[in-house]
């Protein structure tokens, strides 16, 4: 695991400066503190740092072929490349180490561009081809590992994180409203756009090549949604095949490995996959809460007693919220998902005893595992039928004079969040119960310079355009699907990437292996939910290797009590980055609402913590990063 930085000028006669890659590389140290390597190649720079997972002793990079026509740099895990490196052994290629990153170089010089076909594994290399004067850059199919660039006249910079790239020469800022916009209503800036305009992340199994000063960003892969007949007899059969698969894969390691453990289905199934295949206990990784709706140990412990792993468990409290400036600092463009806190902190424990650890992401996109999914069925197969009139002028007051609740999963607060989704556009399906910042709200936030700006943009337009072509789907794939382009690469992926990595901690994420994501989209939706019971086939195919206390358990998701929080430990924060002066200097927001949200959060009238923490990372960001 790595993070990875370069240059590259669009005039070949122009000569890196290997200089330039030693402060982009420093900001990426967190990624890889066990070595650091810089290369200029006439004009092309490559640089970065490692984190030893494989061939301890020989995987420095940047690394050649043999005859040195081809460098890379790379960050990630490539699971097969055992295989591979056979492969290109028969085919004559001669290796000096035994890194999966040779493999990668081996494999661009004898089969091009389409290398990343051939790889199981999360990745985002750069190659140079010192012959052609060509660059090759490549993201895996999921977007596990993130990859930025900027473009101008004259190169490209790119970087593993945005910040890299601002260490780089004369790079231009400027922030972006729209990606601002998109951030307050999603608490997530959406692929391929950055906050700010001039830069963007190479998205999800896509290819960048710079050449004869052009620039051009292919896809190798896309995600094909298609409902193929199966038994679930054969279904099952096929899936605990898959996932045994993915597990042992992700098994391959030179250092100590062990997994998160929310106690939830996800990670309860890769535990158990694990210790089938291990020789040595599992290590197990758990964090909770002294607030009791926010606490799930037990169930985690439930998992560690009956596979007898070496568990490990760490409290969040509200002081730990100390950590909120490091955090965002980690990322650099403003993210507002509250669950950094746990994923972090989960990350540094683990850290204390392993190098490598398997996460449960994806079960829930996969398998139809969001409760958003059942509130999308209830809405169009019994809310909708409501008479309009009844539904606007009755239901919707009533909902919205419930106070709210502190605890995590109230039925005042499921009924709120309920009828304010189901207020927006179907067209959105179950995405409408995952914004944050409704159309009348959003008018209240922005100045009128910013709305003046956003006119003409729709602020859900990254769902919209994420929807499958495919009307004959059903709305459980079709929303999966939603789910995998969006909020699972620019969300989820994100926030395990940045916090494991702020810790110097691999995640690995077995339900990503293509072929589970593949398989799981040529389902048919009656094996992922029935009725309003989700994850159908996931829970059957792994019934009897879950505890009694964990089958069946309702969906809770990894979140922290900050609704409370901003209440108590973090109100003087709050105050402060929220300053009407401050926010009347900004020019982006109108400072008597945001009073008026700070106002009606502390009294316990409502709960705006998600618009009010993300106006808070806002901030924060801005002291950090951020120029207008």
């Amino acid at each position: 695991m790595c993070g990875i930085c370069g240059i590259a000028y669009k005039d070949p006669a122009r000569e890196t400066d290997v200089h330039v890659l030693k402060p982009m590389c420093d900001t990426l140290r967190h990624r890889g503190p066990d070595d650091e390597g810089q290369i200029a190649l006439g004009p092309c720079g490559l640089g970065m740092r490692r984190l030893s997972i494989i061939d301890l002793a020989t995987g420095h990079q940047p690394l050649s072929n043999e005859d040195g026509r081809f460098w890379i740099v790379f960050n990630g895990e490539i699971y097969n490349f055992q295989s591979l490196r056979l492969e290109l052994e028969a085919l004559g290629h001669h290796f000096q180490t035994h890194t999966d990153t040779e493999v990668i170089v081996h494999g661009y010089e004898a089969w091009g561009d389409r290398v990343c076909e051939r790889m199981n594994g999360m990745f985002a290399f750069a190659v140079w081809d010192t012959e052609r004067r060509r660059l090759f850059m490549a993201r895996d199919r999921l977007g596990i590992k993130p990859l930025y660039y900027y473009e101008d006249a004259e190169k490209i910079v790119f970087g593993s994180e945005l910040k890299a790239i601002l260490k780089a020469p004369d790079i231009q800022k400027t922030l972006d409203l729209t990606a601002l916009g998109h951030f307050l209503t999603f608490e997530y800036v959406p692929s391929p756009g950055s906050i700010f305009r001039e830069i963007r992340k190479l998205p999800q199994g896509h290819t960048l090549t710079l050449e004869d000063g052009r620039i051009r960003v292919r896809p190798y892969w896309r995600l094909v949604p298609r409902e193929i007949p199966i038994t679930e007899a054969d279904a099952r059969d096929r899936l605990k095949e898959l996932v045994r698969d993915a597990v042992r894969l992700r098994l391959i390691a030179d250092v100590p490995l062990g997994a998160f453990l929310s106690g939830g289905i996800d990670s309860s199934i890769l535990v158990s996959q694990m210790a089938g295949l291990m020789e040595r206990p599992v290590q197990t990784f758990s964090v909770g809460f002294k607030e009791s709706s926010y606490n799930e140990l037990h169930y985690a412990r439930a998992v560690a007693r009956d596979y007898g792993t070496d568990h490990h468990e760490f409290v969040v409290e509200a002081d730990a919220l100390d950590l909120t400036e490091k955090l965002v600092g980690f990322f650099d463009e403003p993210f507002g998902d509250f669950s950094i806190f746990p994923t972090y902190l989960v990350s540094k424990m683990a850290r204390d005893h392993v190098t490598v650890c398997l996460s449960g992401d994806g079960g829930d996109e996969l398998f139809a595992g969001y409760d958003t999914y059942k509130a999308h069925r209830f809405d169009r197969s019994v809310y909708r039928r409501i008479p309009a009139w009844m539904r606007n002028g009755i239901v919707r007051p009533l909902a919205g004079a419930l106070p709210p609740t502190a605890q995590k999963k109230g039925v005042a607060n499921s009924i709120k969040r309920f009828v304010a989704g189901a207020a927006l556009d179907e067209s959105l399906m179950h995405a409408r119960w995952m914004t944050f910042l409704d159309p009348s709200n959003r008018s209240a936030l922005f100045t009128d310079d910013v709305l003046r700006t956003l006119r003409t943009e729709n602020p859900y337009r990254p769902i919209l355009d994420a929807v499958p072509g495919d009307e004959t789907l059903d709305d459980v794939t079709r929303t999966g699907y939603i789910d995998v382009r969006t909020y699972l690469a620019d969300d989820i992926l994100v926030k395990v990437d940045r916090m494991s990595m702020a810790a110097s901690l691999e995640a690995r994420v077995p339900y990503l292996d293509h072929r589970v994501v593949e398989f799981a989209f040529s389902l048919p939706p009656h094996l992922k939910m029935k009725g309003y019971q989700t994850k159908l086939l996931l829970n059957r195919t792994f019934w009897d290797r879950l505890p009694s206390e964990v089958r069946n358990r309702d969906k809770q998701g990894f979140s922290i009590p900050i609704k409370n929080w901003i209440r108590g430990a973090l109100k003087p924060m709050m105050y402060d980055l929220l300053d009407p002066a401050r926010i009347r200097g900004q020019g982006l927001f109108r400072e008597g609402f945001v009073s008026r949200l700070m106002d009606e959060h502390v009294r316990g009238r409502e709960n705006h913590s998600h618009t009010l923490w993300a106006l808070m990372v806002f901030q924060k960001w801005s002291d950090l990063y951020g120029s207008r």
